[in-house]
């Protein structure tokens, strides 16, 4: 199962937890970078391919991964310039597999990836899900019979579903995005929605945005208990 991370950021939400310039996916969690905790996670469920979506601090990264993990291939796809998640999935088109699972590089939510992978049988997109008490900051995912039918914009409180930012994919949906700078949300999958009909997987409980100072703290406390 491939495995693609979009470990981009810059960590500009994080001033002061994190040395200045360093990309966010090398934040230190628990003593170590947040990426080390999501690669070993990704492995353990049955990742065996690596591709690192990466722009700045780049080489920050590669030095630190190198070509392998635990065992595992690592390869890099580097952005020239910021692509957003869109573009940076067009730059590494020759490095994806035919179907690939995506996570972002500074989220962590948890999983079970190869039932994600399963839901490409029967649509080109799978999204993993996860329920939250307060939507408000994240905008709201609307589903129906196993379907996602709408987004709603940041503001819309109370509890509900929202993108824990897990996809998989098929190769094919890369090939229908616009060349250059685009969000694979904002410009593929929101306007396409009704085409596209994503089946979704219920993901969590445990989800954690670490560009937000509150989850960084509390991914660092669940990384600790972990492994105590």
């Amino acid at each position: 199962m491939q495995l693609a991370i979009l470990a981009g950021g810059l960590g500009t939400r994080l001033s002061g937890a994190i040395p200045a310039g360093l990309p966010k996916p090398l934040a230190p969690i628990a003593g170590r970078p947040f990426l080390d905790h999501l690669l070993d996670w990704a492995i353990e469920r049955g990742a065996d391919d690596i591709v690192l979506l990466t722009g700045h601090g780049s080489a920050a990264i590669s030095d630190h991964v190198g070509d392998g993990y635990r065992g595992v291939a690592v390869s890099y796809s580097v952005e020239p310039a910021p692509l957003g998640t869109g573009g940076a999935l067009v730059n590494a088109r020759s490095l994806l597999a035919d179907e690939f699972v995506l996570v972002n590089g500074d989220t962590f939510v948890e999983a079970d990836l190869v039932a994600l992978r399963s839901g490409l049988d029967s649509s080109p997109v799978v999204m993993g899900l996860v329920e939250v008490a307060d939507t408000g900051r994240f905008g709201r995912v609307e589903v129906t019979d196993g379907i996602v039918t709408g987004f709603h914009e940041k503001g819309a409180d109370g509890p509900g579903l929202i993108n824990a930012g897990v996809y998989a994919l098929r190769r094919a949906v890369v090939d229908q995005l616009p060349r250059g700078a685009s969000s694979f949300e904002r410009d593929f999958l929101e306007p396409r929605l009704t085409e596209v009909a994503p089946r979704y997987l219920r993901c969590g409980p445990t989800f954690f945005d670490i560009g937000v100072p509150k989850d960084y703290r509390a991914a660092d406390l669940h990384f600790m208990e972990a492994r105590s």
